[in-house]
């Protein structure tokens, strides 16, 4: 599955790249987020919990950020494990391009599910990955420009 879109953000690319750096704002910004830990530079552990329809999982897993252009762009990309309730993987392309005051990050998301999870349908994983996509990406906005 794959989804894509923009957000307009009011704050410098400087800013907005620090922000998807920093793993208290993004912590802060991923819903269902319990804990996220930085183990390197570019490897981060994450625990999330998801509901999607009537599955209801707390993904263990591993962050990496890849393909690292600063404050241009970069790859991010994880894998987590929700134990009998399948697993989780995919990844987002993440692009700043500054305008004016703003700036747009522009997001290519990839991703994949499967086991029990998988089982709930397409559609309805479809539209709950767009809602958690969209969601982040406004926190992120209202973190960043303090609105």
């Amino acid at each position: 599955m794959d989804l894509s879109g923009e957000e307009r953000i009011a704050a410098s690319r400087d800013a907005v790249w620090k922000a998807l750096n920093d793993t208290e704002i993004l912590k802060a910004c991923i819903p269902g987020c319990e804990s996220l830990e930085r183990v390197s530079d570019t490897e981060l552990d994450a625990v999330v919990g998801v509901k999607i329809g009537p599955v209801k999982a707390r993904f263990n897993g591993k962050v990496e950020l890849t393909n690292l252009n600063p404050p241009l762009s970069y790859t991010i990309s994880g894998e987590g494990k929700g134990g009998v309730a399948g697993f989780a993987k995919g990844g987002a392309d993440v692009t700043l391009t500054e305008e004016g005051a703003e700036t747009v990050l522009a997001y290519v998301v990839n991703a994949d599910v499967g086991g029990k999870i998988a089982q709930v349908g397409s559609r309805l994983i479809s539209s709950t990955s767009k809602k958690l996509a969209t969601q982040f990406f406004e926190n992120l906005n209202a973190a960043v420009s303090g609105s």
